[in-house]
């Protein structure tokens, strides 16, 4: 498949425009017009690109990619070794960020609810999300249910006997949304990272505060973009997966 191809449906398919993003979405390095293989990953950090590499993949496709906004231009350093290993094998660098998290079918957040089993009642834009569980549960039961489903231990404030039904979620850094889902009244809020003033919210507000990990909470979105595209083209997709504990 053409690259351009791919890319133009990509874009359009995500809504690429309508998003204000702190990266930007679609190409990001070019390499080879041609795309028979991709490797995906969370983050194109250097050791997804040596996977691309090693498994002669035209394009490493990303949540996560490069150049985000206030990080310095020069190219020097770990991001010189990035791209400068993309160019020497022609691959091509393609990152959706706050699309793929937003996506109603793809997205980080829906396909992390489609396994936790998390009904969607609303949404703020796809990355706040509103809803509940199908059959309300304690917190010590959806915590062993998100370690299972994400392979870590989340850091957990709230009491391990308190019934959980009414939820909030956003998959990666969406802490900042925990004030605006206590708010509405929600039992637990379930995001991927914490800051220190969540602990306090957590207390004052009584909601329970649930960091899961970054990158764990949104390995989905992408591998549901490489299913999707292996399945819609017949081209080839692998995904490479780190064991980023954050």
């Amino acid at each position: 498949m053409h690259r351009d191809e791919l890319l133009s449906f990509l874009d359009d398919y995500f809504q690429v425009a309508s998003f204000q993003d702190y990266a930007p979405n679609g190409l990001q390095v070019e390499g080879k017009p041609n795309i028979q293989r991709i490797m995906c990953a969370v983050t194109a950090s250097l050791a997804a690109i040596n996977a691309a590499i090693d498994a002669q993949a035209d394009a490493l496709l990303v949540h996560h990619g490069m150049f985000w906004k206030n990080e310095m231009p020069q190219i020097t350093g770990w991001k010189k070794q990035r791209i400068q290993k993309l160019l020497q094998h022609d691959i091509n660098l393609i990152a959706y960020h706050l699309p793929l998290d937003a996506h109603k079918e793809l997205g980080n957040n829906a396909q992390w609810a489609a396994k936790m089993d998390w009904i969607l009642d609303s949404s703020d834009n796809g990355l706040l999300c509103f809803g509940h569980i199908r059959q309300p549960e304690t917190l010590e039961d959806l915590t062993q249910k998100l370690t299972r489903v994400l392979q870590r231990i989340p850091t957990v404030i709230g009491q391990p006997e308190k019934n959980i039904e009414k939820i909030a979620w956003c998959s990666g850094a969406g802490q900042s949304f925990f004030q605006a889902a206590a708010e509405q009244c929600v039992d637990a809020f379930i995001t991927g990272e914490a800051s220190e003033a969540q602990y306090h919210l957590a207390h004052e507000t009584q909601t329970v505060f649930i960091s899961a990990g970054h990158h764990a909470t949104e390995r989905f979105g992408i591998q549901a973009l490489a299913d999707f595209i292996q399945q819609k083209w017949n081209i080839e997709t692998r995904f490479f997966d780190e064991a980023n504990p954050f």
